[in-house]
C-alpha cells in the first residue's frame, strides 16, 4: 500500500493557513485594544495640559486686555479735562461740545463687543458717586451742577466695590482689578489735575474661548489619524509576521524543554550533593562516637562498670540521633522541643567536655578547658541529644579555626534573672574570625553562619557545623550569635529561654 502524504503548506489554501494563526490575530488585536487605550489616555492628559495652558494664557491676555482698555479709557478722559480749563467767558460756547466729547468717549467703549459698561466714581462729600453721562461728568469736573448717587442695584454693588478698594487707589495709584468667573472689573485711578479725584470703572467679559476650541478639535483630529495609522501598522506586522510564528513557536517550546532537563538534572545533582554532605557530616561525629563506644567495651570486659554503662547508653542514644538526622533532616518540631525533655546545659557540657572532647587529641595535645558553669540555671525543654548537636560543632569550630599552641577554651553559663534568660558562652583564644565572616547580609545573619562558608576549603566538606547549628538552634527558640574578644580568640553566644 502507499502511504498517503501530509499535504505541503503551499498547497493548502490561504484560508486554511490564515485560519491557523487566528490565536496571533487576538494577540494583535489585544495590542491595538492597549496601544489605543494608551493614545486615549495620553491625548486626554495632553489635552486637559493643553487647555490648562490656554485657559492660563487666556484669562491673562482678558485681565491685560481689560486693563489696558480702561487705562486708555481714563487717559482720554483726564487729557480732555486738562484741556478744557480756559476761562469761564469761553465756556459757554464750548459746554456742549465737552459734553459731547465725554459722551463719545464713555459710549465709544461700550460698543466693543467685551465691553459692559463703562462710568466715574467720584466721592462727594464723603459718599461715592458714579457717573455714566457726559454731561453729569462735565457739571462735576467744571460746572457747579449736583449729582445725585444712583440707586440702582448693579450701581450699589459697583459702589460697594469701589469703597472696599479706595484707600488702596489713593495710596498707591494703580490699577485695580476685581475678577468674578469671566467677569472683569477694573477701576483705574482717575487723576485728571494731578490729584486723585476717583477712578475710572470698566466692566469687561472679553472671551477668546473659540481660540481653545479650535486648537482642541485639531488635537482630535490628530489623535483619530494617529489611532488609524497604529491600525494599519499592527496589520501589516501581523501579515507579515503570520509566516514565521509557528515555526518561532516550535523552536520556543523546544528550547524550553531543553532549558527544563537542565534545571532539572541541576537541581537533582545539587540536592545529592548537599545530602551527600550532610551525611558525611553527620557520619563523622557518629564515627568519633562508636570509637568511644568501642573502648569502653573493652574496658567493661574486665568487670561491671556503671560509669561505662551509662557512658554508652548516651554514646548510643546520640549515635540514634545522628541516624535520625541522616533519615530525616528536618524533624518534626516536638522531637526537637517539647515539655518532656528536662535537659541540664551544665550536664551536657560537662559530658561532652570529659567523654568527648578530652578524649581525642589535636596533634597529640588536649585543648585547656576552662568551665564556669553557673549551678542556679534551670532545666531547658530541649532534648538533650539537639544539644549536643548545636554545642558540638561550636567547640570543635574554636580546635579547628584557633591555630594557638596553647589552646584554651572557655564555657560560661549564666542564667540572667532580669532578662530571663540563660547565657551560653564558648570562647578561645585564638586567630578569632575575619571581619568578613562577621559580616550580616540582609537577613541579618552573619556569614559564618551561611551554608557552604567556611574558612578551610570547602573540598573537605568543611562549611556545615556552624551552619547546622545556627539552624537547629532557630528551631529550638534560641539566639546564636558570634563575636571576637578585645584580647584576641572569638566567642559564640547562645541566649537560651528560660
Amino acid at each position: 500500500m502507499s502511504e498517503k502524504k501530509a499535504p505541503s503548506s503551499s498547497n493548502i489554501p490561504f484560508s486554511e493557513q490564515f485560519k491557523r494563526y487566528n490565536f496571533e490575530l487576538k494577540h494583535l488585536l489585544v495590542i491595538f485594544v492597549i496601544l489605543i487605550s494608551f493614545l486615549l489616555i495620553i491625548s486626554f492628559i495632553q489635552k486637559v495640559s493643553l487647555q490648562s495652558l490656554l485657559l492660563k494664557t487666556q484669562d491673562w491676555y482678558q485681565q491685560d486686555y481689560a486693563e489696558r482698555l480702561a487705562n486708555l479709557t481714563a487717559t482720554s478722559l483726564e487729557l480732555l479735562l486738562e484741556k478744557s480749563a480756559y476761562p469761564k467767558a469761553e465756556q459757554g460756547n464750548r459746554t456742549e461740545d465737552m459734553v459731547e466729547a465725554f459722551n463719545i468717549i464713555l459710549s465709544q467703549q461700550v460698543l466693543q463687543a467685551h465691553v459692559d459698561e463703562v462710568a466715574i466714581l467720584v466721592t462727594i462729600d464723603g459718599e461715592p458717586v458714579i457717573i455714566r453721562d457726559g454731561r453729569l461728568l462735565y457739571e462735576h469736573f467744571l460746572g457747579n451742577g449736583q449729582i445725585e448717587a444712583a440707586s440702582d442695584s448693579e450701581s450699589i454693588e459697583t459702589i460697594q466695590r469701589y469703597r472696599a478698594i479706595e484707600q488702596h487707589l489713593r495710596l498707591y495709584e494703580e490699577i485695580y482689578t476685581i475678577r468674578e468667573e469671566s467677569i472683569f472689573h477694573v477701576f483705574v485711578p482717575f487723576v485728571p489735575t494731578g490729584e486723585f479725584a476717583g477712578a475710572v470703572y470698566v466692566k469687561n467679559t472679553p472671551d477668546f474661548s473659540f481660540i481653545t476650541r479650535e486648537i482642541i478639535a485639531n488635537y482630535d483630529e490628530t489623535a483619530l489619524i494617529f489611532a488609524a495609522l497604529i491600525l494599519f501598522g499592527l496589520m501589516a506586522v501581523f501579515y507579515i509576521s503570520s509566516y514565521s510564528v509557528k515555526e518561532r513557536d516550535e523552536a520556543r517550546e523546544l528550547f524550553f524543554n531543553q532549558r527544563e532537563n537542565f534545571l532539572t538534572e541541576k537541581i537533582e545533582h545539587e540536592k545529592e550533593a548537599l545530602f551527600t554532605r550532610r551525611i558525611y557530616h553527620a557520619h563523622h561525629k557518629a564515627e568519633k562516637v562508636m570509637g568511644f563506644i568501642k573502648q569502653d567495651l573493652r574496658q567493661s570486659a574486665n568487670g561491671d562498670s556503671e560509669d561505662i554503662r551509662q557512658r554508652i547508653l548516651k554514646y548510643a542514644n546520640f549515635v540514634s540521633r545522628v541516624i535520625y538526622d541522616m533519615k530525616w533532616y528536618d524533624p518534626p518540631l516536638q522531637t526537637i522541643r517539647n515539655q518532656i525533655f528536662r535537659t541540664n546545659l551544665n550536664e551536657v557540657v560537662q559530658f561532652m567536655v570529659e567523654h568527648i572532647f578530652m578524649r581525642t587529641s589535636m596533634a597529640g595535645q588536649h585543648p585547656d578547658f576552662e568551665l564556669d558553669l553557673d549551678e542556679k540555671i534551670p532545666v531547658v525543654p530541649i532534648n538533650e541529644f539537639v544539644v549536643w548537636e548545636i554545642l558540638e560543632p561550636l567547640i570543635q569550630n574554636s580546635i579547628d579555626h584557633s591555630q594557638a599552641e596553647a589552646l584554651k577554651i572557655r564555657i560560661h553559663t549564666e542564667y540572667q534573672e532580669a532578662e530571663n534568660q540563660i547565657l551560653l558562652t564558648i570562647e578561645d583564644n585564638g586567630i578569632g574570625l575575619s571581619d568578613e565572616m562577621l559580616m550580616a547580609n540582609e537577613d541579618k545573619q552573619k556569614l559564618l553562619f551561611l551554608e557552604h562558608v567556611s574558612s578551610r576549603s570547602l573540598e573537605r566538606n568543611s562549611g556545615y557545623g556552624c551552619y547546622l547549628a545556627y539552624q537547629i538552634s532557630r528551631r529550638c527558640g534560641w539566639a546564636l550569635d558570634a563575636e571576637n574578644n578585645p584580647n584576641g580568640g572569638c566567642k559564640m553566644l547562645l541566649r537560651i529561654p528560660a
